[in-house]
Order: C-alpha cells, then structure tokens, then sequence
C-alpha cells in the first residue's frame, strides 16, 4: 500500500510538472506568434512607406508613361 501511494505521488508530481512546461510552452507559443505578426505589420508598412516615397519622388515622365489614358486624344 506505501508503494502504491508512492507511485501515485510520484504520477501526480510529474503530470503537474508536464503540466507547467505545457503552459509555459503555450505562453511561448503565443509570445512568437504575436512577435511574428508584429514583425509582419512593421515589414509591410515599411514597404507601404517606401512605395509612398517612390510615387512621391516620379518625374513627369515617368508618371506620363505609366498612366492609362491616352494623351494622344487630347492634343
């Protein structure tokens, strides 16, 4: 009967530790989840802000060649 009782704090004592190291590893889990798309957001606005910067600094040829209309009505 000792033995048995052992035995069951012996489970209970490493399933309570399985237990912890699951949520620590969980917690982790969502910590470089979060950090992963915070990285995303921040990549993706840099490129946002420099495409914004390259439209801004076109020259009037460029913009010209790029648009769809065609100028040679309007002459």
């Amino acid at each position: 009967m000792a033995k048995q009782k052992k035995t069951e704090d012996r489970l209970s004592l490493k399933d309570q530790l399985d237990t912890s190291l699951l949520e620590q590893l969980k917690q982790k889990k969502q910590a470089l989840q979060a950090k992963e798309v915070k990285k995303q957001e921040e990549e993706q606005k840099k490129r946002e802000e420099a495409r914004k910067k390259a439209e801004k600094n076109k020259t009037f040829e460029q913009l010209l060649s790029e648009s769809d209309l065609n100028w040679k009505q309007y002459k």
